[in-house]
């Protein structure tokens, strides 16, 4: 009988940035969430099969906050059951339950440093559960109007988490607001020939002030596989 372990554990370290914060559509978007106030995002991939990645963070203040993690649930349709995996490398091991910290830094008002981390466990395991995370460090920048903003920088991972390739790369992002909070386009990329490594582009339409809804496209590094990326995030901001 399969269990379930909910013990998580985290790191937290540097490495020149969320997506586990809030992301663009994987690469953490290095912003904080208010004092008090809680963030929630939902991603949903769609190709052979469909996974599930939801991200729910609390500000603590001071450009601190901490969050949840719900990673790579896949569901395979023709199967009608959740996947597993907890023996090989060539795909980052699922599911997996993390928990993720992060704190910016603002160089002035348009430029900040963010650096953060996410670790846990994965899940729905027979075998004894193993430690997976992820680190990452960028600079991000935003317009004077806050109606778009840049990110670039790296991550350090183990294999568990990327899949099989080197263990560090770049990573990049962008939210370019057409019409401020009405229709955005975003997109992101993660180096790597790993299960990781992918760039998504797409259209964010807000359904609310707080409550937008983005559409991607997603093609992989290492084979060029395609995916539909549909995501929705409640941000108090």
């Amino acid at each position: 009988m399969r269990k379930i372990y909910l013990l998580l554990i985290s790191g937290f370290s540097f490495s020149p940035s969320v997506f586990g914060q809030q992301t663009y559509f994987n690469v953490p978007s290095s912003d904080v969430v208010d004092e008090h106030k809680i963030a929630v995002q939902q991603q949903i991939n769609i190709s052979e099969s469909i996974r599930s990645s939801t991200t729910i963070n609390y500000g603590l203040g001071h450009e601190w906050e901490v969050g949840v993690n719900l990673y790579n649930l896949d569901y395979q349709p023709g199967e009608h059951r959740i996947i597993a995996n907890d023996s090989t490398t060539e795909k980052s091991f699922s599911p997996l339950l993390m928990l993720n910290a992060q704190k910016a830094f603002a160089i002035n008002d348009n430029i900040k440093l963010a650096i953060g981390s996410q670790g846990g466990l994965n899940a729905l395991t027979d075998r004894p559960p193993q430690w997976v995370g992820y680190g990452y460090g960028n600079v991000a920048a935003t317009s004077r109007d806050d109606h778009y903003t840049f990110s670039a920088g790296g991550y350090v991972a183990n294999a568990r988490y990327l899949g099989d390739g080197p263990s560090t790369g770049f990573q990049t992002g962008f939210d370019a607001g057409i019409v401020y909070q009405k229709l955005h386009l975003l997109g992101d990329w993660i180096s790597g020939p790993h299960d990781f490594g992918q760039l998504v582009l797409g259209v964010e339409v807000y359904l609310g002030k707080h409550l937008p809804l983005a559409v991607g496209w997603q093609r992989t590094n290492k084979t060029g596989a395609q995916a539909l990326v549909i995501q929705l995030t409640y941000t108090p901001n």
